[in-house]
């Protein structure tokens, strides 16, 4: 299959110029001022952008919560984050207490495999690491899983102790995996919880306003110090506000290896969501909760200057009937998590490069290139190159959408963004080189996408 994309601006981290593009078997194999070869199929570009295909480095698809699932499978969900403009997802697989690592990694293969319309790459979630577990972690990172997730919140669930996080990272920094956090004090959340509840703060709203933002930032700090300790990088997920921030950029300006990501919603969304009336707020009950507004143009501003690296979206849906609901009389009862998968890329061209804030490259940078790096895709994703995943979407900059649950794709009954407008439109996707959006319209199958085994942590700038 020869595919050529003409006319287009061709835009990456680093470059920024016009010409065509030939992809064979699916790989970028030329790139020229102009292409006249015999082709199965020519694309258009003129007045569009031709970018990397997204990378949302953290999503939950399938993931089960609080007594339910996450609304979105691999099938529903990789199709709706193709029509976004993300060809690759990296999901967390999740160790069951007492289970062997290779077992949690086989269930997650099972869920994802022949499903998904797009590439996709595993991180393991580990809850239960005694001393003679730890070994199993070379193994999983010789399968191409090299990055493992550990929790300092959820009590009982997924939390981990100071003393197994510290000889995760020196177990996988030795051979050459990352950890990434959830960094949050989640012994001291808990006491704060169960004193509102206590008192009868049973609303949504309550989520947030028993999450603090010292206790991100504590969570980041001790986070910091214990990877230092270990002479270990890290990976702070979901980064939520500026206390947490600070602490990344302090380290960042000391030399530690220490890298962030922040989402969507932290940067578009503000606490005020949870004061709207009813049962209305459980719609933004995830974690880190939606913070105060002023923490968002600190976000840019860590974005701006690379304190922050990525945006992912922490993309883990639940329906507002059902199962949101099944918290209505207790804020801990709400399954935890929103869809975002499939806005991330435009959201954050009109919020990044329409808003002044960000130039096209970086917007390059953060939704594709940065991952690619850290997560050991690159040069294979996150670029356009010859030898290169023709992993590649075709971005219209001047087209305007509204965001809304009744025309998007993933499988959940609200949108976190409802009536926002947006410039800055995906049009067409190609994955390794196969057409999967075409003009907005779904042109892929279920299955085209591949695992992805990943190369070993690789120091981003």
């Amino acid at each position: 299959m020869r595919t050529i994309i003409k006319n287009g601006r061709i835009v990456t981290a680093v470059d920024d110029y016009h010409a065509d593009l030939l992809i064979e078997d699916g790989k970028v194999a030329m790139i020229a001022k102009s292409i006249e070869a015999e082709a199965d199929k020519v694309i258009d570009a003129m007045g569009r952008l031709v970018i990397p295909g997204g990378i949302d480095p953290h999503t939950h698809m399938e993931l089960p919560f609080g007594g339910t699932s996450a609304s979105d499978t691999f099938e529903t969900g990789t199709r709706a984050a193709a029509f976004g403009g993300t060809t690759t997802i990296i999901d967390f697989a999740v160790q069951s207490k007492g289970q062997a690592l290779n077992e949690a990694l086989d269930t997650w293969h099972a869920k994802a495999e022949g499903k998904t319309s797009i590439d996709y790459g595993f991180h393991l979630i580990c809850t239960d690491l005694p001393d003679q577990r730890l070994s199993e972690m070379r193994s999983i990172i010789d399968q191409g899983v090299t990055s493992f997730k550990l929790f300092m919140a959820y009590p009982g669930v997924f939390l981990v102790d100071d003393g197994t996080i510290y000889k995760a990272m020196t177990v996988a920094s030795e051979k050459g995996g990352l950890i990434c956090m959830h960094a949050e004090n989640g012994v001291v959340i808990d006491v704060m919880v169960k004193k509102a509840l206590a008192e009868g703060k049973t609303a949504p709203k309550y989520h947030a306003l028993t999450r603090p933002t010292k206790a991100e930032a504590e969570g980041v700090h001790r986070a910091i110090a214990l990877a230092e300790m270990a002479n270990a990088p890290v990976y702070i997920v979901h980064l939520s506000c500026d206390d947490a921030l600070q602490e990344v950029t302090r380290a960042r300006d000391q030399g530690i290896p220490t890298y962030a990501e922040t989402c969507p919603q932290y940067l578009f969304l503000d606490y005020s969501v949870y004061e709207q009336p009813g049962f209305e707020g459980a719609k933004y009950v995830m974690t880190p909760p939606i913070r105060d507004k002023h923490n968002q143009e600190k976000l840019w501003r860590g974005l701006q200057y690379n304190d922050l690296q990525v945006i992912s979206t922490d993309h883990c849906p639940f329906c507002f009937k059902e199962q949101k609901e099944l918290g209505l009389n207790d804020f801990t009862k709400i399954p935890n998590g929103g869809p975002g998968v499939e806005h991330r890329m435009s959201l954050v061209y009109n919020g990044g490069v329409v808003g002044g804030r960000i130039s096209v490259n970086r917007f390059v940078e953060i939704t594709s290139t940065s991952a690619a790096r850290i997560f050991g895709l690159f040069p294979r994703k996150g670029t356009i190159a010859v030898g290169s995943d023709a992993d590649i979407v075709i971005f219209d900059p001047d087209e305007e959408m509204t965001i809304s649950a009744a025309t998007h794709h993933m499988n959940v009954d609200y949108s976190a963004y409802e009536g926002t407008k947006v410039r800055g439109v995906t049009k067409t996707v190609l994955s390794r080189g196969e057409l999967v959006i075409e003009e907005g319209q779904y042109v892929g199958r279920t299955g085209q996408g591949q695992f992805l085994k990943r190369g070993l942590f690789n120091s981003p700038r």
